[in-house]
């Protein structure tokens, strides 16, 4: 049999499986059932069965931890288990929350909503009206895609509004202005990006055709998105509004418009593109990420800059310097609730929280106390609506060996625990550490491990991690992992390498457009330290991961293939040739570059591994996996990949390819535990531990 190497990076656009790209062409999906048969042939056996119970009862177990967000008089909550797949959307009083047992009312049965109409229907949130809160606009998906119906729904009468507001499946969504118009952000229509998403913002009145909606906002097919927000001054729906609107020009890069209450006249502020700003009332609070000279001084990238909107607006810069980072210490978020301004800071990897108060002579500054200064802690509004909130925050709290926590932080108050969820797995025996490794150029590149104390050198380690987008990927409780996993003597990694935002912007941009590959080095490091120190050796570590994280797996296959002893690359980028034209992959251009220009292209290529993949290498086993729904990483790129790499002559590559899902592992408890447990059981057996 001849081997076929197409595409390679000197011909990168000779391609023989363009093919497979049609998402439900005949030949595609015949492929596809093709590659399913074999892959649970060999992996889906009684071992996978007993795997997928197992993770599938945790998911759904009745006991786990309810999160919540008030609107107006009740707190809401979406929640599944396993006699409700596609999941309730229920509410109660914060008093009856407190109980053992809750007393739930439910608002919206998912499971019976698609039996009685026919369609494939999974939840992606509701945007109730503020004041009231007496309509929603809901979000339908089908199969779990980033495509939404939005539909307009009673929650008094648990039931849809007859002629109500209702749009076909698009990306996008709907905000209220006012009891009977909606500021509408919806790729629906074709007026759409090169990512797919909304050129324009509608004012859509009730009774008016979608269509002839007015349009108030409008951005260029190049830019990445339209959207818009609407500012209350009080929870009623009348005066004192604000309308905003963003073009986002870039994933990264943002212009803002300022506007009256019913959205005419807007007005850009003069701010530069590669900004975080937050607004409440008169006061603004703005990060950049690069340097910015401004008010007389040179604030460095990532300073957060706070000073009042009318004198900003008047051409004023004489900002209070909020926050300025250090070495290891950076800003992960803010936001305001009740006009305070919260901040979320990680300090060399460990949480810390701060209250700023706005004043014209001095902020004011407090730290946030009563949380843990380690795992993974996460803080925002208990209220849905800003104007409505009275200063009550929640916090998440949860770590590798910690099940989460929701706490309660009322203003001024100290928090209290509300709800805990049950540990899923045994603990016994296990603890987390943090280690750094050193990476290609000398960079230190921590990683946390857990598993049992005193490893031996060849303990089975699961190693994961992301490294794109500014996304901080911190380790959090993984009940799969830890019941799977952990609880029967293995170790997991969860590596910070570059391209997240674990320490701000120098970290990721050190791991974005050429740099992605230093990124995949740290990885890589991190897998040779585990080795180094006597963890492991090569032929133990499965790697996973998945998005951005299933380009990394890839990459490991195809630039350290004598690092892992098996891999499981879900949902991925692999052909970073054609990735901008699939798909939403046009915004994703600030974090890869442009592949159509030749400077681009010639870093790009160094980790396309689709072009990369080369026959007669010893390339790890590997499971390539995907979802037909996904409609923001196309499917397509998973099953190239494969079909090359089985040309090529590798018997060890295996695909799978779900039907539902979106972009994750499937659109239900039982469909995310078979997909987990399929790699799972694949990655177990080909480290040797089964």
């Amino acid at each position: 049999m001849a081997l076929d190497a197409r595409p390679t990076a000197s011909a990168p656009d000779d391609d023989p499986y363009l093919w497979l790209e049609d998402i439900n062409g005949q030949a595609a999906l015949a492929w596809v059932e093709r590659q399913n048969r074999r892959t649970l042939d060999r992996f889906g056996g009684d071992r996978f069965a007993a795997d997928r119970d197992a993770i599938a009862a945790i998911l759904d177990r009745p006991d786990k931890l309810p999160l919540i967000a008030r609107r107006g008089a009740h707190l809401y909550n979406f929640w599944t288990d396993a006699e409700h797949p596609r999941g309730l959307w229920r509410r109660t009083s914060l008093d009856s929350y407190r109980l053992e047992q809750p007393q739930w009312e439910v608002v919206l049965d998912v499971d019976a909503l698609a039996t009685r109409e026919g369609e494939d229907w999974t939840w992606s949130g509701a945007t109730t009206r503020p004041g009231a809160h007496d309509r929603a606009i809901l979000r339908l998906a089908r199969g779990g895609s980033d495509a939404v119906v939005l539909r307009e729904f009673d929650t008094g009468t648990r039931d849809f509004v007859a002629g109500g507001f209702e749009l076909p499946e698009a990306k996008g969504g709907a905000s209220w202005l006012d009891p009977d118009s909606l500021l509408l952000s919806s790729a629906w229509g074709g007026n759409v990006t090169a990512s797919g998403y909304a050129r324009t913002i509608r004012r859509w009145r009730r009774g008016v055709d979608p269509a002839q909606a007015s349009v108030l906002f409008e951005v260029s097919p190049q830019s990445m998105a339209a959207s818009g927000s609407v500012e209350r001054s009080a929870s009623a729906m009348g005066a004192g509004r604000t309308v905003w609107f963003y073009d986002s020009v870039g994933f990264f890069d943002v212009r803002l418009w300022r506007a009256d209450g019913n959205g005419e006249g807007p007005v850009q502020l003069d701010l530069p593109t590669d900004v975080e700003v937050d607004f409440e009332h008169d006061w603004i609070a703005v990060k950049r990420r690069t340097a910015w000279s401004v008010g007389g001084a040179l604030q460095p990238g990532d300073t957060l800059l706070g000073t009042r909107l009318s004198a900003f607006l008047q051409g004023r810069r004489d900002f209070a310097v909020l926050f300025r980072p250090e070495s290891r210490r950076s800003l992960q978020g803010f936001h305001w609730i009740a006009g305070r301004l919260v901040l979320s800071i990680l300090d060399n990897l460990q949480p810390v929280f701060e209250c700023l108060t706005p004043s014209d002579q001095d902020w004011t500054r407090a730290p946030i106390g009563g949380l843990p200064d380690i795992g993974l802690v996460s803080l925002g509004s208990l209220d849905v609506e800003r104007s409505e909130s009275n200063g009550d925050m929640l916090a998440t709290v949860q770590g590798p060996l910690t099940s989460p926590s929701l706490l309660l932080l009322p203003a001024g108050g100290a928090p209290t625990v509300l709800k805990r969820s049950p540990l899923a797995f045994s603990t016994g025996g296990l603890v987390v550490t943090r280690h750094e490794a050193v990476s290609s150029d000398g960079e230190r590149i921590p990683y946390w491990q857990t598993g049992p104390v005193g490893a031996t050198d060849d303990a089975p380690v699961h190693l994961t991690a992301y490294g794109g987008f500014a996304v901080s990927n911190l380790p959090a409780y993984n009940p799969m992992i830890g019941k799977i996993w952990l609880e029967r003597g293995g170790t997991s990694v969860v590596a910070n390498i570059r391209g997240g935002g674990e320490f701000g912007t120098a970290w990721h941009d050190a791991g974005r457009f050429a740099g992605k590959r230093l990124s995949h080095d740290d990885f890589a490091a991190v897998a040779a330290d585990l080795v180094r120190r006597g963890v492991t050796r090569p032929d133990r570590i499965a790697a996973e991961g998945g998005s951005n994280g299933g380009l990394l797996i890839a990459n490991m296959l195809t630039r350290f293939p004598e690092r892992f002893g098996g891999l499981f690359c879900t949902i991925p980028l692999i052909d970073m040739r054609r990735y901008a034209k699939l798909l939403a992959g046009a915004s994703w251009v600030a974090e890869y570059g442009d592949p159509d220009k030749p400077e681009a292209w010639a870093w790009i290529r160094a980790y396309s591994a689709y072009h990369q993949a080369v026959p007669s290498q010893a390339y790890p086993p590997i499971l390539i996996a995907t979802t037909r729904r996904d409609d923001r990483v196309h499917p397509g790129h998973a099953r190239k990949m494969a079909a090359k790499l089985e040309a090529m002559g590798y018997e060890q590559v295996y695909f799978y390819e779900p039907e539902a899902g979106g972009h994750g592992y499937g659109k239900d408890n039982r469909e995310r535990a078979a997909f987990s447990a399929l790699g799972y059981t694949f990655l177990r057996e080909k480290i040797g531990w089964i």
